[in-house]
This record gives structure tokens, C-alpha cells and sequence, in this order.
């Protein structure tokens, strides 16, 4: 099973509109990050997880050329913006795409995309089954999603592990019980918005700290701000078995 980095940045992106920062005029393209997502490809299923305001764009980009479903984290434009543009895999495959959310995620659905569900059916909308989920593991095919709920802030948002792979995004707390459910991850990738501390994401240290709590094989850092630092600086600055993910990035699992 392949997992791709779609994209590895916060909710503005990198570069930010109009800023002059180091990290934003890089020529680096480590430090080029589209708004969060992942695409997991394997067992006969093509996923994302989040279709954020720059899903059309990931899509050219990674060249795909088909979509089962996508499965939602939360509600934040960052994370739904995008779903408009799953008419395209519509058309090209002649059917629904598979939306996988829960209820608190459906009803902001319904809000920002209420076209999608008008009875009237107008023609060239988007075309989704929708699935509801819990805390409960469920299977895209013979994918097995086991969700992991965290805190950002007062919102509750899943992360999920597949087979021996954890994802997590939008975290600044975790429970125990949660943390039980990525304990044995071989690699596990969380979010690490900035050295400063912010209310609803982990910092650079809280997430050095519970990577080596979990110490997992290899550890991940996504969801990154242009706050954080240059790609190359912050590498070096990384303890052995973390790296910061960037758009593009591979993985087997």
C-alpha cells in the first residue's frame, strides 16, 4: 500500500499570500505545502483523506486517476473545501465517490456544499454515497480504518491508522485511551505547526515529545506553518527517527 503527501501544510499554506518571510520565498520545494491531505492507494481502493480548498490542483498534480472515497477528519475548510471537485472523477468513472464522515462533519457538509444534497438532483452536481462513522474501525473495501480521536482545542478530530501506519492531523491533545490505539505504529505522522505555542496544535517540542512517546520507526511531521522554518534548518534540528513530510513524499506501508 502507497501513502502520498499531498500536501503538507497548514491552513493558509506555504507560501502565504503577500508574505516575504524566509520559509515563503524559499526557492526551496521542500518548503512549497499545499493544504493538508494524503492519498492511500492499495487493496484495489484509491482514498484521500481531506480534500481541502487545493484538491483539484493535488489531483493534476499526483495524476490521479480514479477516487473510491474520500474520508474527512473534520470540518475546517482546509479539510472540505475541495469536495466540489470530485465531479470530474463523477463523470470519468459514470458514478458516486464514497464520502466517509460523522455526523457533526455531515452537517457542515450540508451547509457548505448544499446543492450537493438538494432533493431536485441538479444535473453536473457532485454524486456521493455517504457513510457515517464513529469511533468504530470501518473498511473502504478491504482498507480497515481504525479512527483515533484527538483534540484541537474544543473540537474533536479523527486521525487514523491503517495496518501499522497512523495519521494524524489537527492535534494538540490526546487521551489516553486514544494514544492505546497508536501504541505498535511503525510509522506515524502528526502535526507540528510551530516552534510557538498556539492553542489547537501541537509545537515542534510537543510533537518531538509524543513521537518519542509512541516511538514509532519513523516518525512524520505534517500540518507545518510557514512559522516553523525552513525545511533544510528544521531537519537538522530533528532528533534521529523524525523527519518533516513534504509535498510528494512516499511511503510503503
Amino acid at each position: 500500500m502507497t501513502i502520498t503527501f499531498l500536501g503538507t501544510g497548514t491552513s493558509q499554506g506555504v507560501p502565504v499570500i503577500a508574505c516575504q518571510c524566509e520559509v515563503c520565498t524559499s526557492a526551496d520545494a521542500h518548503d512549497k505545502r499545499l493544504r493538508t491531505s494524503i492519498l492511500v492507494e492499495g487493496d484495489g481502493k484509491v482514498i484521500v483523506i481531506d480534500s481541502g480548498p487545493d484538491f483539484r490542483y493535488q489531483m493534476l498534480r499526483q495524476k490521479v486517476m480514479h477516487l473510491d472515497a474520500i474520508v474527512f477528519t473534520h470540518e475546517h475548510k482546509d479539510h472540505v473545501a475541495g469536495m466540489d471537485d470530485i465531479r470530474a472523477f463523477n463523470y470519468k468513472q459514470q458514478g458516486p465517490v464514497d464520502i466517509y464522515a460523522d455526523e457533526r462533519v455531515q452537517k457542515a457538509l450540508r451547509r457548505e456544499f448544499p446543492y450537493i444534497f438538494d432533493e431536485k438532483g441538479y444535473p453536473g452536481i457532485p454524486q456521493i454515497n455517504l457513510h457515517t462513522i464513529g469511533l468504530q474501525p470501518f473498511d473502504v473495501g478491504a482498507v480497515r480504518f481504525t479512527p483515533i480521536e484527538v483534540m484541537h482545542y474544543k473540537l474533536p478530530v479523527k486521525g487514523f491508522r491503517i495496518k501499522d501506519f497512523t495519521y494524524i492531523t489537527d492535534a494538540k491533545t490526546i487521551t489516553g485511551s486514544e494514544v492505546a490505539k497508536i501504541r505498535g505504529s511503525k510509522i506515524l505522522v502528526i502535526n507540528a505547526l510551530q516552534k510557538e505555542n498556539h492553542i489547537s496544535h501541537f509545537t515542534l517540542e510537543e510533537a518531538i515529545a509524543f513521537a518519542q512517546e509512541i516511538n514509532a520507526e519513523k516518525t512524520y511531521f505534517t500540518h507545518i506553518s510557514h512559522r516553523l522554518g525552513r525545511h533544510a534548518a528544521i531537519s537538522k534540528e530533528l532528533p534521529p527517527g523524525i523527519e518533516l513530510a513534504y509535498d510528494g513524499l512516499q511511503l510503503e506501508i
